[in-house]
């Protein structure tokens, strides 16, 4: 029985599946996922569990190389832009782009995590990168 790590058996199987520079999606509870995309619903209730508890979790066990966030995110919610935008501190790569946008990439997510979070616009697409334990003998910037 597995009872360390991702425990959630379709959550660890996605991350698992995950390669250089694909996408995964965490949204709120209203974001309208696109019909034939994988879908892990965690939802559990009203904020239960909300954006962040989700993406705090998958940076122990996911290297992120980008993110892209929705234009509004950051105009109605800037407290939840700036955490999201801070999880994974190496990051400096954050695309910034209409929600309307964020809606038509989301079409080319490999999976789509639903939370119960009720925060407006409380989506995030994560681009899966190389983290630090690759071997690079000379790094080129």
């Amino acid at each position: 029985m597995k009872e360390v790590g991702l425990i959630n058996r379709n959550l660890a199987k996605i991350v698992a599946e995950q390669g250089h520079q694909d996408l995964l999606m965490v949204v709120d509870a209203g974001f309208p996922i696109p019909l034939g995309v994988e879908t892990i619903d965690i939802s559990l209730s009203e904020n239960k569990p909300v954006v962040l508890d989700v993406l705090t979790e998958l940076k122990k066990f996911y290297s992120v190389e980008k993110m892209i966030i929705a234009k509004e995110t950051k105009l109605t919610n800037p407290t939840l832009f700036n955490k999201i935008s801070h999880v994974w501190e190496n990051i400096t790569d954050i695309e910034v782009v209409d929600h309307s946008e964020l809606k038509q990439i989301s079409k080319n997510v490999k999976a789509v995590i639903r939370t119960g979070d009720f925060t407006a616009y409380g989506n995030v697409i994560l681009v899966s990168g190389a983290g630090e334990r690759w071997y690079c003998e000379n790094k080129t910037e």
